[in-house]
């Protein structure tokens, strides 16, 4: 028979022992259950779209209005000089040289499936150049009227040319057409208007998986989005993001994806980035307004930017998109 002292120790024996067990559970479950993180703490803990030490770099400068950068494949930055009419020839050993002159007024520059460069040419039409350099052109009228000034343009696989058309490089009494517009042009030569609700339609750029087609409109910083099937057609457009309507700082031109479908675009004060969603992740301020940009560099991380007069370099911590 226990006396009064052992029910006394052998009661506070369990209530200790039960604490003890108590608050070891409670600090392994600590240990071992998941943490629940917002969207922002978890975008906070992917690796970082650029270093922190990366900085717009200078390459070229020296030029009237550098537009339409184009990294070869076979290892050289090709760009737009338009009022100077040249498109110009870039590499880290070698410097810049002239490329092609006259280059027809060209501004975005891109390679068909074929892997010729193709250029949108101020002048108003498309043109591929052929083994000489000597551009062929590809496209100029749109039911007997001229084009307005191309643009800016993009390849589908599938051999679809996507293209921008407004009238930055037209007079008013040459411009034919009386509307600005995004047009599709199939590889039998069919070509159509997909959009034309932008007073200036400018950047176009293709996601990586090509199902989604975006373009901007310079005048209200508007990038509206398609989707797009494999033949190449275009469904009806939605508003997908914007970067402000354009002023002394810059305004929406260029636009590029990278390999997990978020979309670059210029705008006022600099690069904007957004999420394939839409959802603005960063911008990258420039002291000069910036107008295009293309993937480029050995490993295809670093940004070609043109800005004016000048050519920027920025690395990267992410792979562009194939698409051209």
């Amino acid at each position: 028979m226990k006396t009064k002292s052992q029910h006394h120790y052998f009661s506070t024996s369990l209530i200790f022992t039960a604490l003890f067990m108590f608050t070891v559970i409670a600090c392994t479950s600590q240990e071992t259950a998941p943490q629940e993180t917002t969207p922002q703490e978890a975008a906070s803990q992917e690796t970082p779209l650029f270093s922190e030490d990366a900085l717009p770099e200078v390459i070229a400068d020296g030029f009237r209005f550098t537009e339409g950068p184009f990294w070869h494949p076979d290892g050289y930055l090709i760009f737009s000089d338009i009022p100077a009419d040249i498109v110009f020839r870039w590499t880290e050993d070698e410097g810049t040289s002239v490329f092609l002159e006259p280059s027809g007024n060209s501004n975005g520059i891109t390679l068909d499936p074929d892997g010729h460069i193709v250029l949108a040419q101020h002048a108003g039409r498309v043109s591929r150049l052929d083994s000489d350099l000597v551009p062929v052109t590809v496209v100029a009228q749109y039911e007997g009227m001229r084009l307005n000034s191309p643009n800016d343009l993009v390849y589908h696989s599938n051999g679809t040319l996507f293209f921008t058309d407004p009238n930055f490089g037209v007079s008013e009494e040459d411009q034919e057409l009386d509307f600005t517009g995004v047009f599709r042009l199939t590889t039998d030569g069919e070509l159509s208007v997909i959009y034309t609700e932008f007073a200036l339609p400018n950047g176009i750029t293709l996601s990586p998986d090509e199902t989604k087609l975006y373009f901007n409109d310079t005048a209200t910083g508007n990038i509206v989005r398609m989707d797009v099937d494999s033949a190449g057609r275009a469904s009806e457009a939605v508003l997908f993001a914007s970067v402000g309507e354009r002023g002394s700082t810059g305004a929406a031109d260029g636009m590029k994806t990278d390999t997990e479908g978020r979309v670059y675009s210029t705008g006022p004060g600099g690069l904007y980035v957004f999420s394939a969603e839409g959802e603005e992740l960063q911008m990258v301020s420039f002291e000069q307004s910036i107008t295009n940009l293309a993937w480029g560099g050995p490993g295809r991380n670093e940004l070609y930017i043109t800005s004016r007069d000048r050519v920027y370099r920025l690395k990267t911590n992410v792979l562009g998109s194939g698409n051209w």
